[in-house]
């Protein structure tokens, strides 16, 4: 890689400009457009999200600051603060969600040999919805509470990746559960979620679409037990069983047998319970694949940490799409470069010296070369790390 670039531009080089050029053509992005292009845009709210800027007019300033270098990081013109608010509130969101996309089709396979330490050789996805709380002065269209605003980011995370797979941004107001209407589940592969997703019509669903499923039941769950199985009670294992649901409802929406794991965990003092329509793997590893949920968990908590996509730049529903978009790109293309540069440091690690050597002339090699050094001087133990060797 040439050291005469700039570091910006060097990781800039991760993307395709083909792929992102064809984006852009699905909705004619570019249309009437004189000084401020797709591409521009994205690179500008790029920068903020690697920079953490707080505005459109901090993004402007500390542009502005680096002019002299700007051409040679990809900019073709100066970014003014107006002329960026209207390409977010105008170009069409679905140019940086489908760019994301291809961004993640790249990445999985270079995370495809991570391993879980399951003896399990299908694909695990955890699934579950954040809330992004909003001023409903500010953005009226995303009622939630009476006084309240709120969006919500429903993902399906790859678990041994930690890489989304598939996101949905609704309102606050849309149940968790009508994700599983739009998802296609991969035949053979784990969905694994908590209990707002039980409907056993859906749950159906999935099971006729040859996808395996872990949840965790409610309290009123009603079943009839057809089969015990000799459990280790040693191994925190309190019951592995054949059921039938027994509600009016349910064993018509669900008409086949499920199995029933229940499970205490001495580490958080929680007896657990889980339902699966698997009934081949191991009792415990049903119990293992609930607790790896929580990596959807942390995948949030990090976004929203070191992202922006709690602040956002503009107030349309098509301004928040897009810089939502734009983050998970950017997280997205750190994991690829991670991957493919073989750095050995977290992903916390890798953005925060990158946050600050966008516009040096050296290469990303040579700014983790002393890594052990590097992590003792920016990790911190309040951090939440993900992609952690």
């Amino acid at each position: 890689m040439n050291q005469g670039q700039t570091i910006f531009a060097q990781i800039m080089e991760f993307i395709s400009h083909d792929e992102f050029r064809r984006c852009v053509q699905r909705y004619d992005g570019n249309r009437s457009v004189r000084r401020l292009s797709c591409w521009n845009q994205f690179l500008a709210m790029a920068f903020a999200q690697l920079t953490y800027r707080h505005s459109l007019r901090d993004i402007e300033v500390c542009l502005r600051a680096q002019r002299s270098k700007l051409y040679h990081c990809g900019f073709k013109a100066p970014i003014r603060r107006s002329t960026l608010a209207d390409a977010n509130e105008r170009r069409d969101w679905r140019i940086y969600a489908d760019f994301a996309r291809t961004l993640i089709d790249i990445a999985r396979p270079l995370y495809a040999d991570t391993d879980l330490g399951l003896d399990l050789e299908a694909t695990v996805y955890a699934l579950d919805a954040t809330t992004i709380d909003l001023c409903l002065s500010v953005f009226p269209w995303a009622t939630y509470k009476r006084a309240k605003g709120a969006i919500k980011l429903h993902t399906l995370m790859e678990v041994h990746s930690s890489i989304p797979v598939f996101i949905d941004i609704t309102h606050a107001k849309v149940h968790d559960i009508h994700l599983l209407d739009v998802i296609v589940p991969e035949p053979g592969s784990f969905l694994v979620m908590d209990r707002a997703y039980i409907d056993f019509a859906r749950l159906y669903a999935l099971h006729q679409a040859l996808a395996f499923f872990v949840v965790r039941a409610k309290q009123n769950f009603q079943f009839r037990r057809r089969a015990s199985q000799t459990i280790d009670r040693s191994s925190g294992l309190r019951s592995d069983q054949t059921v039938s649901l027994t509600g009016p409802l349910s064993r018509k929406l669900y008409p086949i047998p499920l199995r029933r794991v229940s499970y205490y965990s001495e580490q958080t003092d929680q007896f657990l319970v889980f339902l699966t329509n698997n009934f081949s793997i191991d009792p415990l590893t049903v119990a293992a694949l609930y607790r790896y949920r929580w990596q959807i968990e942390l995948f949030f908590k990090w976004i929203k940490q070191h992202l922006r996509i709690k602040r956002f730049f503009g107030t349309s529903p098509n301004s928040v799409k897009s810089q939502i978009w734009i983050a998970v790109a950017v997280y997205v293309l750190i994991a690829i470069i991670k991957k493919k540069l073989g750095l050995q440091q977290n992903l916390y690690t890798i953005l925060q010296v990158l946050s600050l050597t966008l516009f040096e002339k050296n290469s990303i090699h040579s700014l983790f070369e002393n890594s052990n050094e590097t992590e003792k001087t920016l990790n911190s133990d309040n951090q939440l790390f993900l992609f952690q060797n």
